[in-house]
């Protein structure tokens, strides 16, 4: 498979160095220095790619998704701080019969966890006596707060128990990302934690949807890929 990877900090090298190891061919690399380019000329170099992966910033996506839709190649798009743009990204790619992957996070770990939530809160909405917290932890450098990953978990948890939750939001130092969710009663309290090790899970990720969404047509979020595997097996 071809790659164009679109974002060359720390998760583009990481991304390119384990699509390599899995035999992928990385056909082109887009750095922040050529930021100012224009969809047109983005597409144009574009062409000999088989599938595009984004983590660059929010503020490129939709630049990023009219180059890949340009030059016909499927985009998978890691970068996080775009979802104001949701409803109008997902219009551009379904006119133009294009495909899109895009997701909160790409850890397969993380969209497990998504599940063992959704499983979990569903069981204690029977228990009104439990109240729900969610908090999220990264390093100071990450800009949006609360996270991509956080603003899930609590959409899974507010569908299940029909009320707001709020999400408590920590930026210091190195942290790796973390987020805990707890249900706490009088009696007891429950916690599920999530924590990344290395920006490995995410790359690994994205290229399991970049190899997945090859070839195909569609808007998907990476967790109806991950749901499809437990539907084949």
């Amino acid at each position: 498979m071809k790659i164009a990877l679109i974002g060359c900090g720390s998760m583009g090298r990481v991304v390119k160095e384990l699509a390599r190891e899995k035999g992928h061919q990385i056909e082109t690399v887009f750095s922040s220095s050529e930021a100012g380019l224009s969809a047109e000329q983005l597409a144009e170099r574009l062409q000999n790619a088989e599938v595009a992966i984004d983590f660059s910033v929010a503020e490129a996506v939709r630049r990023n998704v009219l180059a890949c839709l340009k030059a016909r190649i499927p985009l998978v798009e890691g970068t996080t701080g775009w979802l104001h743009e949701l409803e109008d990204i997902k219009n551009l790619v379904q006119e133009a019969d294009g495909a899109f992957v895009y997701g909160a996070n790409f850890s397969i770990g993380v969209n497990l966890f998504y599940k063992i939530i959704d499983f979990t809160s569903h069981l204690i909405a029977n228990f009104p006596e439990y109240d729900v917290f969610i908090e999220e932890r990264h390093h100071k450098r990450k800009k949006d707060a609360p996270s991509g990953t956080a603003l899930k978990i609590k959409q899974i948890i507010d569908a299940n128990l029909k009320r707001e939750t709020t999400v408590n939001v920590t930026r210091a130092g190195s942290i790796p990302g973390t987020h805990t969710v707890g249900f706490d009663s009088q009696a007891d309290t429950i916690e599920l934690t999530h924590s990344a090790r290395s920006r490995e899970g995410f790359a690994l990720g994205a290229i399991f949807a970049a190899e997945w969404i090859c070839n195909k047509k569609g808007f998907y979020e990476f967790p109806q890929i991950i749901e499809s595997l437990f539907e084949t097996s």
